[in-house]
């Protein structure tokens, strides 16, 4: 059962409501995919001044927006498509796995308060497990690949260079199949995908999935983790 099929069928989800609560009041210590003890990148982007942008695509956008926005430094993480064109940047299209789109999530953030290198530690720590081909725990298909898409040249060489290091250091135990490309737009994805960890704490996919995920972030990368997440909401409701 994938996390569209979870989140989509009301019937489905009236079947498993007694599941539900029970597996909420006591929401596992461990995602689909488990959080990897990583050395932090031994090249990083030099200093930069004014707010930069990442890209990064590891499953559903659902947790891997979550887990960044409980990041220090995170001026906004918004979740999104990216790798096809405009025209096809639809949910519903997307989930066909035929839009050359994977659902991502844009990061800006402040380089002052945490580097390039450190957010891709976080991602290939936390956020996903690198080795899955066109799939994240439950989710299979293209558009749940791992991808980062750099919008610099430094960014590049960080991304190549830090998936190198740890294929070299054997931290996992298959290759990282993570793709490193340009970044040639971004769309950000419908309203009510935003904030979705937030907002829905308790739906089954989240809690199982996705809310470890925030755990392990504030246990192996407590220096980097605030308490208050940094909402889409709140960004627009002071623009």
């Amino acid at each position: 059962m994938t996390r569209r099929s979870l989140n989509r069928l009301p019937a489905y989800a009236a079947a498993i409501g007694l599941l539900a609560i029970s597996a909420v009041s006591a929401v596992p210590s461990f995602a689909a995919e488990d959080a990897v003890v990583i050395p932090p990148p031994a090249m990083d982007v030099q200093h930069a001044s004014g707010i930069q942008t990442a890209v990064l695509a590891g499953g559903c956008f659902w947790g891997v927006q979550g887990v960044f926005q409980h990041t220090k430094g995170v001026v906004s993480a918004v979740s999104g498509y990216a790798g096809g064109n405009k025209t096809t940047a639809d949910y519903h299209m997307v989930s066909t796995g035929t839009t050359g789109h994977a659902e991502s999530v844009e990061i800006k953030f402040d380089p002052n308060k945490i580097s390039y290198g450190k957010i891709l530690q976080i991602f290939f720590s936390v956020v996903h497990d690198p080795t899955q081909l066109n799939r994240q725990g439950p989710d299979t298909g293209t558009q749940y690949r791992s991808a980062i898409f750099t919008t610099s040249d430094d960014q590049k060489k960080v991304a190549d260079a830090y998936i190198a290091q740890l294929n070299t250091a054997g931290v996992y135990r298959k290759p990282i199949v993570t793709k490193v490309g340009p970044l040639q737009g971004f769309f950000a994805a419908e309203a009510y995908h935003q904030d979705y960890l937030t907002l829905h704490p308790t739906q089954p996919y989240i809690a199982y999935n996705d809310i470890p995920k925030v755990e392990n972030l504030k246990r192996l990368f407590a220096d980097n983790y605030i308490e208050k997440p940094t909402l889409v909401s709140d960004i627009k409701a002071t623009n």
